[in-house]
C-alpha cells in the first residue's frame, strides 16, 4: 500500500541525506538518476519512491508534477507501457520541497542491463528488438507532430523492464522532456540544481542544451544505449547491438560503427566521473565549511 502523506513528510523529516543507514525509518536505495534517488522505504513493499529535493517553492514542484503527468500521458498515448504512478509533494520549514515520484515496483532482475547480464547474443538481440520498437514510436510520433508537440526519451538499458509475461516496461519518467511549439516545457535550471553552485553557470552556458537535445534525437539515443553495455560489463554484445540497431536508423548516414561507440563512451564516462567528483567535493564544502544540509544522496564508486 502507497504510504501516505503524513507518512511520507514523517520519513523525509527523519531523512539523513548523506547517512542514509542513520535514517529514522529503514529505507533501502534501488537506484540512482540524473536527479533523483530511488527508494523502497519501510512500510510499502510494492512500490519505488522517486525522490526529488529540487524545488524552491511549492508552486513550482506543482508545476513540475504537472509536466510530469503530461509526458506521462504522451507516452501512453503513443503505446508506451508504463508502471502505475502517483506524485505527492512534501513541504517542511527551511528546506527544499521535495517532489516524490511513486510507482509501482517490478521484479528487480527483470530490468533489461539485469537481463543482459546473463543474455546470450540471440537472447539479447530480441530483447533489443523489444526496446527499439518502443523507441520508434517516440520516432514516429515527433515525425508527425513536429513542430506541435516533440518528445524527448532516454534510452537506455536501465530504464527498460521485460516483465515474466514479456510486456516491456518504460520507467524513466522524471526528467518528462517534452517540446510544445518548440519550447521545451520543463524548466532546464531544475536539471541543474544537482550540480555544485561553483558549475551552474559553466554547464548551463556550454553543456546543458546539448545534454538536453540528445534525448531527442535517434541516433544519440542510440549511441548512448549501445555504450552502456561498456558499463554493465558486456562489450561483446556491441556489434549485435550495432547490427540490431542500424536498422532502425534507416539513412546510411546515421549508421553508427564501433569506433564512434568507444569513443563516446570514453568522452561519457570521463565528464561523468568528473561530475561525480565535483558533486562529492561540493558535499564536503556544504557539510563541512558552511554546516548546512546537504540534500542529495550520491552513489558509491561507479563500475564503468
Amino acid at each position: 500500500m502507497i504510504l501516505t502523506k503524513n507518512q511520507l513528510y514523517e520519513f523525509e523529516m527523519g531523512l539523513i541525506p548523506t547517512a542514509i543507514e542513520q535514517s529514522n525509518i529503514p529505507v533501502e536505495i534501488l537506484g540512482y538518476g540524473e536527479i533523483s534517488t530511488v527508494f523502497q522505504i519501510q512500510g510499502d513493499d510494492q512500490n519505488a519512491y522517486k525522490r526529488l529535493p529540487l524545488f524552491d517553492k511549492k508552486q513550482i514542484a506543482v508545476d513540475y508534477a504537472k509536466i510530469y503527468h503530461s509526458y506521462c500521458n504522451y507516452l501512453k498515448q503513443i503505446g508506451l507501457n508504463l508502471p502505475n504512478d502517483k506524485t505527492m509533494i512534501i513541504t517542511q520549514e527551511n528546506r527544499p520541497v521535495v517532489l516524490y515520484i511513486i510507482q509501482k515496483k517490478h521484479n528487480p532482475e527483470r530490468f533489461a542491463h539485469k537481463l543482459t547480464k546473463s543474455f546470450n547474443n540471440q537472447q539479447f538481440a530480441l530483447l533489443l528488438d523489444k526496446i527499439c520498437t518502443e523507441i520508434e514510436k517516440v520516432w514516429q510520433f515527433n515525425s508527425e507532430n513536429i513542430p506541435k508537440k516533440e518528445l524527448a526519451i532516454d534510452g537506455q538499458l536501465s530504464n527498460w523492464i521485460l516483465t515474466e509475461d514479456n510486456n516491456i516496461y518504460y520507467i524513466d519518467t522524471s526528467t518528462p522532456l517534452f517540446k510544445l511549439d518548440e519550447v521545451e516545457q520543463l524548466n532546464p535550471d531544475l536539471i541543474l540544481k544537482t550540480a555544485p553552485s561553483f558549475l551552474r553557470w559553466i554547464l548551463k552556458l556550454f553543456f546543458l542544451k546539448d545534454v538536453m537535445g540528445r534525448y531527442y534525437d535517434n541516433r544519440q539515443v542510440y549511441m548512448d544505449l549501445i555504450a552502456n553495455l561498456y558499463k554493465e560489463q558486456r562489450a561483446d554484445l556491441i556489434p549485435t547491438a550495432i547490427e540490431t540497431i542500424n536498422k532502425y536508423l534507416k539513412d546510411d548516414d546515421k549508421s553508427i560503427e564501433l569506433k564512434e561507440v568507444e569513443k563516446y563512451y570514453k568522452e561519457d564516462k570521463l565528464i561523468w566521473t568528473l561530475f561525480l567528483a565535483f558533486r562529492r567535493f561540493d558535499r564536503w564544502l556544504t557539510i563541512k565549511i558552511f554546516r548546512r544540509r546537504y540534500e542529495f544522496i550520491l552513489p558509491g564508486k561507479i563500475r564503468r
